[in-house]
């Protein structure tokens, strides 16, 4: 489940930088992070980008933990 998630999440040198998108859109991880750390709810996140749907929030969250576990098994 964990990499489909994953899967959603996407990369493309042109777009925002080369940062992780979701599904191609220019809505990245990092900018999903930021609303969620900001307090704002998944409700709100969808209002405000009718665009996502909750299974793109959760493949931000799902690609982040990724990303730290593998950082910390790098580190060990």
């Amino acid at each position: 489940m964990t990499s489909e998630l994953i899967s959603r999440i996407t990369v493309e040198p042109g777009k925002r930088s080369g940062k992780p998108c979701i599904r191609g859109l220019r809505i990245t991880v990092s900018d999903v992070l930021e609303y969620l750390a900001s307090g704002m709810t998944e409700t709100e996140i969808l209002a405000d980008f009718p665009e996502l749907i909750s299974e793109d929030i959760r493949a931000c969250l799902a690609f982040a933990a990724e990303r730290e576990r593998r950082l910390l098994g790098s580190v060990a």
